[in-house]
C-alpha cells in the first residue's frame, strides 16, 4: 500500500520497521521521499531482495487508499497526488513486473490517471472500489460537504485545532466512544484514528477533499474505453459519494464493461468493518488472471 505519511520516520529521512506480530516476516513498513514528500510504503509478502530472486513471481499488487496526508509544495493536491503515484512506479517498480492496481474512492481516480499517462506499464488488472471518478460535488455527500470544504474550511480549522490540543488519553477516549457508537471496537482502528488527530493531517485531508470537489467532474471515458478489458468497477448499493445513478450510466456507456453493484450491504468506508470480506472478494475476481501467469 502506498500513501503519504502524516508523521516523521523514526530515523532521519527514511526508516523501516517490522511488524511485531507473528507475521513480521510478511509485513514491512518503510518510509521514503517521493516528489519531496515523506511517503509510507506498507509491504505484504516476501520483500527482502525480492527483485533479485529470479524464482519470485514478477507480480505486484499496488493498493492506493482513499486519503493521503501531509503537505509539500502542493504534492497533495489532486494533480500532485496523481504524479506522486506515477513517480513511485517509475522509480521503484522494474519495468518487467506485472501490476494489479487496487484503488478505493479517490484512489480509483488516480488509477485511471496512471493508466492514461503510463501506457508502458504491464497492468494485468485494475480494480476500482466505490470509485469517485466523476461529479463528486454533485453526489449526495458532495452537495452536503462542498460548501464546508470549499468555502468554510478555514473556519472549521479553529475547533479542529482546539481539539488537537487535548491530552492523548482524552483524544483516545473520545475516539473510542465515537467508534463504539458505530459498533467499531478494533484497537488498531482506534489507534489509527487517534494518531490522525493532528492539525497537519486533518488540514491536508480537507485540502485534498476540496480539490476533489472542484476537480473530479467529467468521467474519463477515453481512458476507460481504452483499458476497459482490464478494469473492474465495484459500486455500493447505498453509496452517497458515487450513487447508483452513476453506476447505471456507466453500464449504459460501457455495456461490455465489468461493472458490479455490491449485494452485501458493504459501505463506502469498508476499511472500517468489511476489509477482510472485500479482500476475499477481490481474490476471487482475479483468480483467472493469476492462473494465466
Amino acid at each position: 500500500m502506498l500513501r503519504a505519511a502524516g508523521r516523521e520516520p523514526l530515523n532521519g529521512e527514511a526508516a523501516s520497521m517490522n511488524s511485531d506480530s507473528k507475521e513480521q516476516d510478511l509485513i514491512h513498513e518503510e518510509f521514503t521521499y517521493i516528489s519531496g514528500a515523506l511517503t509510507q510504503i506498507l509491504k505484504c509478502g516476501p520483500w527482502e531482495d525480492l527483485w533479485n530472486d529470479k524464482s519470485a513471481p514478477r507480480l505486484l499488487f499496488l493498493v492506493i487508499p482513499e486519503m493521503p496526508l501531509n503537505d509539500t509544495d502542493d504534492v497533495f493536491g489532486l494533480q500532485g497526488q496523481a504524479e506522486h503515484k506515477l513517480k513511485f512506479l517509475r522509480k521503484y517498480v522494474p519495468k518487467d513486473v506485472k501490476l494489479v492496481l487496487i484503488g478505493h474512492s479517490i484512489g480509483s481516480y488516480f488509477i485511471l490517471k496512471i493508466m492514461k499517462h503510463s501506457p508502458e506499464l504491464e497492468i494485468l488488472r485494475s480494480i476500482l472500489l466505490f470509485p469517485t471518478i466523476e461529479r463528486m460535488a454533485e453526489s449526495p455527500q458532495g452537495k452536503l460537504l462542498t460548501p464546508l470544504l470549499c468555502q468554510l474550511r478555514y473556519i472549521l480549522y479553529i475547533p479542529i485545532y482546539l481539539a488537537t490540543l487535548l491530552p492523548e488519553r482524552v483524544k483516545s477516549f473520545l475516539v473510542r466512544f465515537a467508534l463504539n457508537q458505530q459498533k467499531l471496537n478494533d484497537e488498531t482502528l482506534i489507534t489509527t484514528v487517534t494518531n490522525m488527530l493532528n492539525m497537519d493531517c486533518i488540514a491536508n485531508i480537507m485540502y485534498l477533499a476540496s480539490h476533489e470537489m472542484r476537480s473530479v467532474q467529467e468521467r474519463d471515458n477515453s481512458t476507460i474505453k481504452q483499458h476497459l478489458n482490464k478494469l473492474i468497477f465495484y459500486y455500493g448499493a447505498t453509496d452517497r459519494w458515487c450513487p447508483l445513478q452513476y453506476c447505471e450510466e456507466m453500464k449504459m456507456e460501457f455495456p461490455d464493461g465489468d461493472i458490479r453493484i455490491c449485494e452485501k450491504g458493504i459501505c463506502h468506508s469498508f476499511v472500517l468493518n468489511s476489509s477482510k470480506e472485500m479482500a476475499e472478494m477481490i481474490t476471487g475476481w482475479i483468480q483467472n488472471d493469476l492462473a494465466k501467469l
